[in-house]
């Protein structure tokens, strides 16, 4: 558990007040004696490192993502020539999160349009609609995640 800057000072603040030591303080608060004097030494609650990504061009991470939303984790990181670990760690900062895309990216509308008609042509007639399964996937089946900044749409 991680305990606020402030309180580590309070507690600091109470042990040197009433003169208590660090086992007394740590029977006190209920904190472990090795935390105690960890916290001496960094008072300081240091949570994530402040530090920009190395490897990777935030601009060119940025672009790609714009440009291919639906690529796989592994993809994208094959590209920048990184782990998907660091591809991951370096798109915190930009905001962007994984989410589900709500149109199929290498659909063509037109043919889409055409079919859309067609079908409200045959209801129109009164003639029945049977959709097929047909057993197995095709390579290139569609995605159905992206990634996008926080707040916006996946398309």
């Amino acid at each position: 558990m991680t305990y606020e800057t402030s309180f580590r000072k309070q507690v600091f603040k109470i042990k040197d007040k009433e003169k208590l030591t660090y086992e007394q303080t740590s029977k006190r608060f209920g904190i472990n004696i090795r935390t105690l004097f960890r916290w001496k030494h960094k008072p300081i609650d240091t949570k994530r490192r402040n530090k920009p990504a190395t490897k990777i061009n935030m601009a060119g991470l940025k672009k790609d993502i714009d440009n291919r939303p639906d690529d796989y984790n592994y993809e994208r990181a094959a590209r920048f020539k990184v782990s998907t670990h660091a591809r991951w760690a370096a798109m915190r900062p930009l905001k962007i999160s994984h989410k589900k895309t709500l149109k199929q990216p290498t659909a063509d509308q037109a043919q889409r349009a055409i079919h859309r008609a067609q079908i409200k042509h045959y209801k129109k007639e009164g003639r029945p609609i049977i959709y097929l399964d047909e057993s197995g996937f095709a390579v290139s089946s569609p995605r159905t995640h992206g990634y996008s900044q926080n707040g916006k749409r996946a398309y």
